[in-house]
């Protein structure tokens, strides 16, 4: 039996670069990081990140109910909303139980939980907020966009970490595939740029130190790479069956033509050296999109700056594509925006189908002499993209991989 295309028609973002989806676009392709000195940050052994700025989430989020709201969530209802809008849809108009939301995250509210912690043990109960418990569990943000866009269909809050928002989507686009809904809003929110979260990070030896500017610290694929550099935000999406799509005359962004998923089994935090397992799931959704290695024409790595890391990335990038296609990785402008990273590289490489534009990653004027990999460095490389991959591995050994595809 045919399986139905799924096709992305709508998109939002928030993001360290740009509050929607142009805005973060352009900043990404300036190749410029505003990472910054954090002042809530003060006295951390890690105390600059990028962050998102420039808006009241409260006034954004409007109505009564951003009190209850974490970072995270308001993040996700703002993309969410973009995303709707962008697809042409209005929630007072479409069946709410034909419409799924899945948003996933990798620490959810953390940062709630520790302040009603500090709350409670500084001034007792009577000063800890009465939806202290919505400030932090991790299925809040799919919550509150099904309670404002009127879905009553499936509801999922999937977490693998830093692949978190890949598995969102591949999840959304199961749940379309198997007609559990015709309308899908997915990806994925984070929002950890607090003490606990950036102590934690320098104990673990992931996140870079600081030495000069901030701005110059994410450096993918450098040969003085030396840690990541946090981020924060969202990406949303909306999906529908193709066909669906073309029915009601909406233009699709982009076909998810594959998505792939393994599991390291290694190590907590550090890849398989090998790489082999996460080979696997580039393979995989290859293997789904019916392609050959040789058709992508693009790669939007994970690439966070870490020496182990990127190493075992441009390993497999290396013997996966040998035609060196262009790479790209965000996290040298946007940072590591943890659980919501996979979901606003999709959105990026989404972009990059349709402008043919793939943006330069920051900080770096080459390749580690070792890494057998076409960076695209200093500028914007402009190139017609029809194939290209997004590539999404985190903490506990979750490797997920989208295909997409320009309609």
């Amino acid at each position: 039996m045919n399986r139905p295309a799924v096709v992305v028609t709508g998109l939002g973002m928030i993001t360290p670069a740009g509050n929607d989806t142009e805005t973060t676009w352009n900043g990404v392709c300036s190749g410029i990081s505003p990472a910054r000195t954090v002042p809530e940050l003060e006295g951390c052994e890690i105390d600059f990140a990028c962050t998102v700025s420039g808006i009241d989430l409260d006034e954004a989020v409007g109505g009564r109910t951003a009190f209850r709201m974490g970072k995270y969530v308001k993040f996700a209802v703002l993309a969410a909303r973009e995303a709707v809008a962008d697809a042409g849809l209005d929630p007072a108009h479409w069946d709410g139980s034909r419409v799924a939301v899945v948003v996933g995250t990798s620490s959810g509210g953390s940062a709630g939980l520790t302040e009603q912690a500090v709350a409670l043990d500084r001034r007792g109960p009577e000063a800890t907020s009465p939806s202290g418990i919505l400030l932090t569990i991790p299925n809040m943000p799919a919550a509150e966009i099904a309670i404002r866009m009127r879905a009553t269909g499936p509801s999922l809050a999937p977490c693998t970490a830093c692949s978190s928002g890949v598995t969102a989507l591949s999840v959304a686009r199961d749940l379309l595939v198997t007609g559990q809904c015709d309308i899908a809003i997915a990806g994925a929110t984070e929002s950890i740029v607090f003490p606990v979260a950036m102590t934690g990070f320098a104990r673990s030896g992931a996140a870079a130190r600081r030495d000069g500017d901030p701005a110059g610290l994410c450096r993918p694929f450098s040969a003085d790479r030396a840690g990541l550099v946090m981020g924060e935000g969202a990406a949303l999406m909306v999906l529908e069956r193709a066909g669906d799509a073309r029915t009601r005359g909406a233009a699709p962004r982009a076909l998810i033509a594959g998505a792939g998923a393994t599991t390291d089994a290694h190590h907590p935090t550090s890849p398989h050296p090998s790489g082999a397992v996460a080979r696997a799931a580039v393979e995989a959704a290859l293997r789904d999109a019916g392609w050959r290695a040789e058709d992508v024409e693009h790669v939007n790595a994970h690439g966070t700056s870490t020496p182990l890391g990127d190493a075992t990335e441009a390993a497999l990038i290396g013997r996966v594509y040998p035609h060196r296609p262009p790479v790209t990785a965000p996290k040298g402008v946007l940072g590591h925006c943890m659980g919501a990273a996979g979901a606003i590289e999709a959105g990026l490489t989404i972009l990059t189908l349709q402008h043919g534009v793939v943006p330069p990653i920051a900080n770096l004027d080459s390749p580690a002499p070792e890494f057998d990999i076409d960076c695209v460095t200093k500028a914007p490389l402009l190139r017609p993209v029809r194939r290209a991959v997004s590539h999404s591995f985190g903490f506990g050994g979750h490797n997920a991989v989208l295909a997409l595809q320009r309609p």
